[in-house]
Order: C-alpha cells, then sequence, then structure tokens
C-alpha cells in the first residue's frame, strides 16, 4: 500500500474519512430524531460543571496577570519616588544615610513581592489551568467515540431486524459494535472519574491561591509600613532641626550684619571708586580758618576762652550764635568791631563735638553730617536700603556702631522723608555712595 508522508497511507486517510462520513449521518437521523442517541445525564452535568470551571479559572488567570502588572507599575513608581526623595536630599541634613538605606530596602520589598507573587500564584494558576486543555480534548474524543458507538448498534440492529437476514453481515457488525462500545467504555469511565475529582479540586485551589495572595500581601504591607515608620521619623527629624535654624534658607544680612555688603555700580557704568571713610572729618584747611573780621586764627595751642561778647552771642542761643561766628564775612572792615572771635580747635572739629553741634539744628536729624544728591535710580535689594530716584537729597547721619558700616554704603534719611513725619527711625536706611554726589 502506497505511504501518503509521515507514516500516513491512503488506507488510513480512506479509513478516517469513512468514519467521518459516518458520523455525520447519524447525527443528521438523531437529529432528525430517525435514531436514538444515547444519554448520560450525569455525564453532562460534569462536563457542564467542566466548562464553568475552565471558564472561571481563565478569567482569574487573566486577572491575575493584570494585578502583577500592576504590582510592576508600582514597584517602578515607587522607585521613582524615592529615587526622587535622594536627589533632592540635600548631603548635609540629617538622615541622608538612612534615607539611602530606605531606598535599598524598599526596592528589595517590591521585588521579592512581586517575584513570590509569581511563584505562589501565576506559576500555581498556570499549573492548575495546564490539565483542562488535555481533559478538554479527551471530552471532545469520547463525544466522537459515542456517535461511533451509536452508529454501529444501529448497524446491527439493523440487520438483525431485515426480512432477509446475513449471518456473516451479522457477525461483523456485531464485533465492530462490541469494539465501538469498549471504546467508548474505557474513554467514558475515565473521565467519569476525573471531572468530578476536577470540580472538586477548585475550591482548595482557590482557597490556596488567595491564601498565599494574602499572605504575602500582608508582610508586603508590614514591611512596607516599618519602612514607612522610619522614613517619616528622618524626615520628623529634619524639619525639626530645621526649624530650630539648623539649616536657615540663606538671606540678605541686616544693617547689623552686613558684611562684605558691595555697592552696585551705577546704571551708566561709572566704576566703583573707593569711598570716602565715613567718619568724615570736616577740618578744613589752614588757609580756610579765619576769624571774623579778617584776622589770623589761633594756633590749637591757643586758648579757646570767648570773649565777653562771644559768651553772649552762645547765651542767645548756641546755634544761632555758631552760625554767626562761623559766617563769612562781606566787610572785613567795618565788622570786626561788631563780630565776635572764634576760635575753632581742630580737634573738636575732628571729632563729635562738631557733630555734636550741627546735629542740634532742629530742622536736621539727629547725627547729621552732610547732604548728597543721588545721581542715578538705586532700587533697594532689602528692606534697610533706601530707594532711590535720581535727584532725591539724602541728609546723611552716623552709623550708631561705626564698625557695622560697609565700605562703599552710607546711612541717611532721604529729605522729603525727614521733613514730612521727621520719623528718622523708621526712614533711615543705607545706601551705595557711588550712586551719590555730595552737595553740601
Amino acid at each position: 500500500m502506497a505511504e501518503m508522508g509521515k507514516g500516513v497511507t491512503a488506507g488510513k486517510i480512506a479509513s478516517n474519512m469513512q468514519k467521518k462520513l459516518t458520523r455525520a449521518q447519524e447525527k443528521v437521523l438523531q437529529k432528525l430524531g430517525k435514531a436514538d442517541e444515547t444519554k448520560d445525564e450525569q455525564f453532562e452535568q460534569c462536563v457542564q460543571n467542566f466548562n464553568k470551571q475552565l471558564s472561571e479559572g481563565s478569567k482569574l488567570q487573566k486577572d491575575l496577570r493584570t494585578y502583577l502588572t500592576s504590582v510592576k507599575a508600582m514597584h517602578e513608581a515607587s522607585k521613582r519616588l524615592t529615587e526622587c526623595l535622594q536627589e533632592v536630599y540635600e548631603p548635609e541634613w540629617p538622615g541622608r544615610d538612612d534615607t539611602n538605606k530606605i531606598a535599598e530596602n524598599n526596592e528589595l520589598l517590591w521585588t521579592d513581592f512581586h517575584q513570590k507573587l509569581v511563584d505562589q500564584a501565576l506559576l500555581t494558576m498556570d499549573t492548575y489551568l495546564g490539565q483542562f486543555p488535555d481533559i478538554k480534548s479527551r471530552i471532545a474524543k469520547r463525544g466522537r467515540k459515542l456517535v461511533d458507538y451509536d452508529s454501529a448498534r444501529h448497524h446491527y440492529e439493523s440487520l438483525q431486524t431485515a426480512k432477509k437476514k446475513d449471518e456473516a453481515k451479522i457477525a461483523k457488525a456485531e464485533e465492530e459494535l462490541v469494539k465501538a462500545q469498549k471504546v467508548f467504555e474505557e474513554m467514558n469511565i475515565d473521565l467519569q472519574e476525573e471531572l468530578p475529582s476536577l470540580w472538586n479540586s477548585r475550591v482548595g485551589f482557590y482557597v490556596n491561591t488567595f491564601q498565599s495572595i494574602a499572605g504575602l500581601e500582608e508582610n508586603f504591607h508590614k514591611e512596607m509600613g516599618k519602612l514607612n515608620q522610619n522614613l517619616n521619623d528622618v524626615l520628623v527629624t529634619l524639619e525639626k532641626e530645621h526649624a530650630t535654624s539648623t539649616y536657615p534658607v540663606k538671606a540678605q544680612p541686616s544693617d547689623s550684619t552686613k558684611a562684605n555688603k558691595t555697592p552696585s555700580s551705577p546704571p551708566d557704568g561709572t566704576p566703583i571708586t573707593s569711598p570716602e571713610i565715613k567718619a568724615v572729618n570736616h577740618e578744613p584747611e589752614p588757609s580756610t580758618l579765619e576769624a571774623p573780621g579778617g584776622g589770623i586764627p589761633k594756633s590749637p595751642s591757643q586758648s579757646t576762652e570767648a570773649t565777653p561778647a562771644e559768651a553772649d552771642g552762645a547765651g542767645k542761643g548756641g546755634t544761632a550764635g555758631a552760625e554767626a561766628a562761623t559766617k563769612p564775612e562781606t566787610d572785613s572792615g567795618s565788622a570786626s568791631s561788631s563780630l565776635p572771635t572764634v576760635v575753632v580747635d581742630s580737634a573738636t572739629v575732628n571729632g563729635t563735638d562738631e557733630n555734636r553741634a550741627i546735629s542740634e539744628r532742629s530742622d536736621m536729624p539727629p547725627g547729621f553730617l552732610f547732604k548728597v544728591q543721588a545721581m542715578h535710580d538705586y532700587a533697594a535689594t532689602d528692606n534697610d536700603e533706601l530707594q532711590l530716584k535720581a535727584g532725591d537729597v539724602v541728609l546723611v547721619t552716623p552709623f550708631e556702631n561705626p564698625d557695622e558700616q560697609d565700605e562703599g554704603w552710607l546711612m541717611g534719611v532721604k529729605e522729603t522723608d525727614w521733613l514730612q513725619n521727621k520719623a528718622f527711625d523708621q526712614c533711615r536706611g543705607v545706601f551705595p555712595e557711588n550712586f551719590t554726589e555730595r552737595v553740601q
């Protein structure tokens, strides 16, 4: 007999085709009611249970895979979140090493949780469902063998009831019937035992699967809770230390701590020059110190006692007397006999006596030194600085503590503010000297 490849012979193909044709004819006769069909209601119930169990198991497998995908996504999101914390957590902050260790343990927990879910749930699920395809194939084969059995039975019965009996055909038909019945019953018996057992196994499988998931989740969240508590403790410590200014936000120093403050350059690009020493020496050149009336000024060693006329002038008002004494003459010849002679001690001019005398003027702030006028706009960058517009006049005053004065900066109050409310302490501030020009 000729072979058709891979051991399949023409006779085998013909035999299979004949079986398919016979089964088709039998199914048609059964549907038309012209042939009875062997029924097994108990087995049919087992098949229904099998199909239901397979459907439920497939859905559970799908949902479990979705759950694992979500766990993996949460793992990645948690990893990125802890990495972000590590990036923003500055090295000098307390607990830096603790946060790194917590991040490592967090990664290990997620990895272990996911792997155990795969091993104890997903792989078990796959094994459980792995038995269904074979049983489903055997159930289908049993159905085909049942049709073969019914067909052989009907053929044998038809030969027996025929008017003209052919004993040889009847014997052959009987032989085929016995063979078909044996094949069917062997398969039927095996399935009758397996299907109820498989159906009952679903309870234990569901219990074990969900217990494993619940146990893994419980342990995971318990350990993760400990890590979260540790992280919370680290952050509480950081917050407390930050609140006590252990790590203050770097701000501009106040006027009492203006160390190394450098004035800005004016808008026109004028270079910053070394400012005068702010304890201004008002000592005039010797040639300019003339006594009223054109007299030669006395030396510092000469007496500074005032004449009766001077005393009289001082008695009428120290400020007015001082102004009259220092006023330049317009006619030295005629004024020499009427104005008192004033001798200025250079030590007094160089020291604080002159400042004290000037500050006693009622129209000037305490300690007034001189006036300056803003040549450029200046935008204050701190609350202890003056905001200046070009043309503003500032009354310069000394620093309460000379050590607090930075090079290139002056202390004062804008003349408009002083004239409006005399609120010296509220209006005064510092400003860069190179933005102004002295006018008095």
